[in-house]
């Protein structure tokens, strides 16, 4: 940080020192907490590299994910879509097209739509896209963890409503965690991830409320209690009650969109894939003191299982029992693994 002198003045030797020592002191300061919000490509492999050295520490299955960039805005194109009265339980009971940088090739006003152009994907090798590359460092810091943490190996066994909300945590608490090493604790960046984890259990609970709601009322209709035009007209009025509550969450987030992806059934669907189990997970993290190693070996231990069912009375035994222990009660031990079942979180080893 330089300044022009003044003409035809010369500095009193203790004023001048004392302005040197102001400048590096405000110029350190700047350097711990000031963060690039539009990284360049040093500042993002460096930000990659930062989230590896964390992910090996904290026992992630290694990947190649976002080792190089391309110039590609996405890595697919999708096309997500279902009926007008039909609302599936997640992406994966979603009808699915291959799209193109133009959009979709469906009929919007026979099909609720929604068009993704994917920035980031779990194949081990995703790259960093256009797109990502443009998004804020919080976004960015949050989609690397997530994408690497899909790579557990347990995850692949489970349902995309469990994986994903798992993923949406851990990015969450590894993004937050690496800002803090990076940045420190009063950067910008580092206030805003730390809020991520409520900011987005307070949006699972709008989506997943209007999501039981709506289905039921597309229920009636296949029962023959409803008449499909008094379903459309309050389909309509619900989704507009899902954008308005949406809308109101405050502060806004940083690394995800507080609102649907798209506003209508196909972008409920989406969503909930991400926020059915979520507030579980949520608790869990709240319940392991909100501490990162110790959620994420809770994570992995609860979900060290084949079955949705398994894994979702896992979470609620390990809430309650370490509810029961903070709070100085008996606590129940859970049922130990199988012997010859692999440990999730030893040292040198992939998790689970």
């Amino acid at each position: 940080m330089t300044f022009p002198p003044c003409p035809n003045a010369k500095p009193a030797p203790r004023l001048f020192l004392l302005t040197l020592v102001l400048i590096a002191l405000l110029a350190s300061s700047a350097a711990a907490t000031d963060t690039p919000q539009n990284p360049s490509a040093a500042d993002r492999k460096d930000l990659v590299s930062a989230v590896k050295r964390l992910e090996k520490k904290l026992g992630f299955r290694r990947t190649k994910n976002f080792h190089k960039e391309s110039a590609e805005s996405a890595v697919a194109y999708r096309c997500y879509y279902t009926g007008k009265l039909e609302l599936p339980d997640s992406y994966d009971k979603l009808q699915l097209l291959q799209g193109t940088k133009a959009g979709c090739p469906l009929d919007a006003a026979k099909y609720d739509v929604f068009f993704y152009p994917m920035d980031a994907n779990a194949s081990g090798k995703t790259p960093v896209t256009a797109s990502l590359a443009r998004e804020s460092v919080e976004r960015f810091l949050v989609v690397v963890p997530h994408e690497d943490f899909h790579a557990n190996q347990e995850l692949q066994k489970l349902p995309a409503t469990l994986s994903e909300a798992a993923s949406t945590l851990v990015g969450f608490l590894t993004a937050s965690e690496v800002a803090r090493q990076k940045f420190g604790e009063e950067s910008e960046v580092y206030q805003n991830l730390r809020r991520e984890p409520e900011l987005f259990s307070r949006k699972a609970e709008i989506v997943n409320r209007y999501h039981v709601h709506l289905s039921r009322w597309y229920a009636g209709v296949r029962s023959g209690e409803t008449a499909e035009s008094n379903a459309l007209a309050q389909k309509q009025q619900i989704f507009a009650e899902i954008q308005e509550a949406c809308k109101a969450l405050s502060p806004d987030p940083k690394s995800f969109n507080k609102c649907l992806a798209a506003s209508n059934n196909a972008g409920l669907a989406f969503d909930a894939t991400y926020t059915r189990y979520y507030p579980l997970m949520y608790d869990l993290y709240v319940a392991e003191g909100r501490e990162l190693k110790p959620t994420l070996d809770a994570l992995e231990r609860a979900l060290n299982t084949k079955t949705e069912t398994e894994a979702v009375q896992n979470l609620q035994d390990l809430i309650k029992s370490l509810r029961a222990s903070a709070a100085g009660l008996p606590v129940t031990p859970p049922a130990r693994a199988p012997e010859d079942s692999p440990s999730c979180c030893s040292p040198g080893k992939p998790p689970r």
